[in-house]
């Protein structure tokens, strides 16, 4: 027997592969699927099942590319109604693989077809509970997502949680593995643990929802307190993974059309394609194409485009480090975002060679901030980080204006006032920058290595800590 966690870091994401004998499953694969059938193959084994745990809404799977590819059926849990051919399988249904069992366990909450699936190992004893999206380390699914499509609210969807949690989890061997659909940094939960697997047995004693003494009300009250609203690109993901997408090596050939500079403009100017650059901040900083926004590929690069670019039928032409092109495309597609429509040849170099005007942004280090804060006795500073961490501990007088609310907080910043802009390392805050230059605010400064360089060179004045768990009781 054969278990193995394929974790995708920025996304936060658990796909799993499952092997026995000369047979293989794959559990919530990724848009790309080449890798899956690539280690079917070194391990001599065919794919048999592709199994769904519910309609995603933070990626986008890859199950019916897989599918098509490899002939194996996509299997989903009661009331999932997918428009294209799938097996919709009963509560207990169970399925062989080689001389494992795989059970189907419906635990809705999340959504209403959200499964679990428990493997069964040869000798009889329950071994694995692939989780999905009910059950995390450390917390269990937001219950606020399917509440349209569910004809719920929130609170109905945690009770109906609660229930699944009892009735079809709890109850299972301590012994049992625990392997969840994501970890800490995805929005599918607000409180996971940076651990991607654990014991049943230990998420009893440590997961707050899991509280033998708790009940359905304070169950309701824990899960859906301090929710913060779902990324905007979503429903459109859940969409995409019901209805079906175009093939993802259509999607790459498309996004990895190479443009020299003039074509490259040209598109740019007739498309009102969005000019996304993916390189290292510092690097943008210093020199950009005019009206480009930076998410800068080594950082949380999908859940930012899927926050900031709210359209994903949006078009989009890539600026990248040279030979990072498909690898930004297969990033952007894991989300959703298929239409890229080329890369910049040859990056920014090519087009400060034809002649073509550039940008730039101000960056100073932390010792410099505070020289012209002596000097000015300005406080000017805008910490774009989450309100929890400012909250937890912040610059005194800092203004806190988080890059995930950068519309709404537009109407708060003066244009013709200077601002020193901060996150926690200086990726949030040159999107913040990038971001507003191209809607005209030529104002604002960059500081470099953001609240950490600040709070490590000790010459100015920082609140004192707050443990975030606190916030919302104040």
């Amino acid at each position: 027997m054969m278990i193995e966690q394929i974790y995708t870091g920025c996304l936060a994401q658990g796909a799993y592969y499952i092997q026995s004998g000369n047979e293989a499953a794959i559990i919530d694969p990724l848009r790309e699927v080449a890798p899956y059938i690539e280690k079917a193959i070194t391990n001599k084994a065919n794919i048999k099942y592709v199994f769904e745990t519910h309609f995603h809404a933070d990626f986008v799977s890859g199950h019916i590319d897989l599918s098509k590819q490899t002939g194996a059926p996509i299997i989903y849990g009661p009331n999932a109604n997918p428009t294209f051919q799938a097996h919709v399988a009963k509560d207990g249904e169970i399925f062989k693989l080689g001389k494992l069992t795989i059970k189907v366990l419906h635990t809705p909450g999340h959504t209403m077809e959200s499964t679990s699936y428990l493997l069964i190992d040869e000798q009889g004893q329950e071994t694995a509970l692939f989780s999905g999206d009910t059950l995390f380390i450390g917390d269990v699914g937001r219950p606020d997502l399917a509440q349209k499509a569910a004809h719920m609210t929130q609170e109905e969807l945690a009770g109906i949680l609660f229930d699944s949690l009892r009735q079809k989890i709890i109850s299972l061997n301590d012994d049992v593995v625990v392997y969840p659909a994501h970890g800490a940094g995805s929005a599918c939960g607000k409180n996971m643990s940076k651990e991607t697997t654990d014991t049943l047995g230990h998420q009893k004693l440590t997961n707050y929802a899991l509280r033998a003494d708790m009940t359905r009300e304070e169950f309701i009250k824990e899960v859906t307190e301090g929710l913060t609203p779902p990324p905007a690109y979503f429903p459109m993901n859940v969409k995409m993974n019901r209805e079906g997408y175009d093939s993802f090596t259509a999607v790459l050939e498309k996004g990895t059309h190479a443009l020299t500079p003039e074509p490259f403009e040209f598109l740019a100017n007739e498309t009102g394609a969005v000019l996304l650059d993916t390189r290292d901040a510092q690097l943008f900083a210093k020199a950009f194409i005019p009206n480009s926004i930076n998410i800068g590929i080594d950082g949380g690069f999908a859940p930012w485009v899927g926050a900031l670019i709210p359209d994903i039928s949006q078009q989009i032409l890539l600026i990248t480090d040279e030979g990072r092109e498909e690898e930004v495309v297969t990033r952007l597609s894991r989300v959703g975002y298929d239409h890229a429509i080329g890369f910049l040849k040859g990056g920014i170099d090519a087009w400060i060679k034809s002649g073509r005007e550039t940008d730039e942004i101000i960056s100073i280090t932390a010792d410099q901030l505070a020289d012209r804060m002596e000097k000015s006795g300005s406080s000017n500073i805008l910490d774009v980080r989450k309100p929890s961490e400012h909250f937890s501990e912040h610059l005194l007088n800092a203004k806190n204006v988080p890059l995930d609310n950068i519309n709404e907080n537009m109407p708060k910043i003066d244009r013709d006032r200077i601002y020193y802009v901060h996150c926690a390392g200086g990726y949030r805050s040159m999107i913040f920058n990038s971001i507003l230059r191209a809607r005209g605010f030529d104002n604002l400064i960059d500081v470099k290595g953001g609240f950490k360089a600040i709070k490590e060179s000790g010459k100015l004045q920082i609140s004192d800590y707050v443990c975030p768990s606190k916030m919302n009781n104040q």
